[in-house]
């Protein structure tokens, strides 16, 4: 869709002429919509199976000029999908579309879950390693009571479970949504 490369004298016929084998007449309605290129006629080739050149044409008469190009983009998206699925046409394209927003959708609640879950889970952790004589320093001391080495190991061996499971997870998205990337 585009420029013509016809639709006047002289030039090349556009795609919709090409297929319809006729001259390309200064005014054609579909001129400047159908390139003159195979993709043009193609994408008219599509449009006239499923609706027709006749109705096609009528349509884009009826509709407004600044409008035109919205319906043409419409009308070859449809042709294309309703030749490619005769039975459900874009409706299956929208459908299947539909089926992984909702996918995503669990998926992301499933993250966001998982994510607060660990920011809780480290939360506590952190919560129940700090004494109340070391609630004004951000980083508990090992001098402080109620703080052992034997802590900061179980805290860190917490927070790396963690992210191995986000990682974990991480991967696991990105095999089914982009197969053969690496991280």
């Amino acid at each position: 869709m585009g420029g013509n490369g016809g639709g006047g004298g002289g030039g090349s016929p556009c795609g919709a002429c090409k297929f319809l084998r006729r001259k390309c007449v200064k005014g054609c309605v579909f001129a400047p919509y159908f390139k003159s290129d195979d993709g043009g006629t193609a994408e008219f080739e599509a449009v006239h199976r499923v609706f027709g050149a006749r109705n096609a044409a009528k349509l884009l008469l009826i509709t407004p000029a600044n409008r035109r190009l919205d319906a043409v983009v419409s009308l070859c998206y449809e042709a294309v999908s309703r030749v490619k699925d005769p039975v459900y046409g874009c409706v299956a394209q929208v459908f299947n579309l539909q089926q992984q927003i909702d996918n995503l959708q669990a998926e992301l609640a499933y993250v966001q879950t998982r994510v607060s879950i660990m920011k809780h889970s480290t939360s506590c952790q952190s919560s129940k390693n700090h004494s109340p004589s070391s609630f004004g320093s951000t980083v508990p001391s090992l001098e402080t009571p109620g703080f052992s080495n034997d802590d900061s190991a179980s805290l860190d061996e917490a927070l790396f479970k963690d992210i191995d499971g986000l990682e974990m997870l991480a991967r696991e998205l990105l095999n089914k949504y982009l197969p053969g990337s690496k991280i």
